[in-house]
């Protein structure tokens, strides 16, 4: 049975899209809240008794947490060897209204959104090319109109919680691409989602007064997380693999045009340094 693992899936649109590939996948959703993760399990078991789902808890700001769960899901698969990881789905964000920083002393917004996904996908990258799978990333059309702030990738002398979400939604695409510049020989291709504007809670969560208030107005707005649900299940489930890189609606996009081989191996070469890793020495 193909495995799909989803992270920030106890909520919003996480939450939807295992609901909706718990029908057809073994679903292993990744939570940083016990409480959530074990609701969100009952409310799709209660919609769905035959799915199959499992949670994992851990908080992905931190880089210890996402090689502590990746260890816990290896030894999951391996324990069901009926199970291949056909899917990784790097969800989980979060916007800061302040400069905060993980333990290892990175931005937490570019530590989430980013970094988090790189690392978590370097550990599984085997399993997903010996399934010749697929990773989706979570982005936003904020990453258009940005450059990489390369002198000041964390934002410390200037912060801006917007630049620093804009900033990290463009690292999502590069990453993306950097993955289909070395990867898509061996079968497995990356993409991109922009769900568009969503009713989430994304910009209530540890945000400041300003940003919580703006963002419980303009959410009113939005769709159902349902409905961009439906991409990820698009490019997870269409064969042969969609050649496009950025979607939205299942539709491809255009892109910013700072997504390019050159920047996408520069941001590779500075997140193997700050995750303490190597792509190029994997065993695949």
């Amino acid at each position: 049975m193909k495995a799909v693992v989803i992270t920030g899936a106890s909520s919003g649109i996480g939450f939807e899209i295992a609901r909706l590939l718990s029908k057809n996948y073994f679903v292993i959703g990744i939570g940083r809240n016990e409480n959530n993760c074990a609701h969100a399990k009952e409310l799709i078991y209660s919609e769905n008794p035959g799915a199959k789902i499992e949670y994992f808890i851990a908080d992905l700001v931190q880089q210890k947490e996402v090689n502590r769960v990746a260890y816990e899901i290896q030894t999951y698969l391996e324990n069901n060897d009926i199970l291949e990881l056909y899917g990784l789905i790097n969800n989980a964000g979060c916007v800061r209204s302040w400069y905060t920083t993980s333990e290892e002393g990175y931005e937490q917004q570019f530590a989430l959104n980013h970094l988090a996904g790189f690392l978590l996908t370097y550990r599984l990258l085997p399993l997903i090319i010996k399934a010749k799978g697929r990773i989706i990333m979570t982005g936003s059309q904020s990453h258009k109109g940005i450059k990489i702030c390369w002198d000041d990738i964390m934002l410390r002398k200037r912060y801006n919680p917007l630049t620093a979400y804009k900033q990290s939604k463009l690292c999502n695409i590069l990453f993306a691409k950097g993955l289909n510049d070395r990867f898509t020989s061996a079968g497995i291709r990356a993409y991109v989602v922009d769900p568009g504007l969503v009713r989430t809670d994304i910009g209530n969560k540890q945000a400041g007064f300003l940003v919580n208030l703006i963002w419980s107005i303009r959410k009113k707005y939005g769709v159902s997380p349902e409905i961009p649900a439906k991409t990820y299940e698009f490019l997870l489930e269409t064969n042969p693999a969609p050649k496009g890189l950025y979607y939205c609606s299942c539709n491809e996009k255009t892109y910013s045009r700072q997504v390019t081989s050159e920047n996408a191996d520069r941001l590779f070469l500075l997140s193997e340094k700050l995750s303490g890793i190597s792509y190029d020495r994997l065993e695949c």
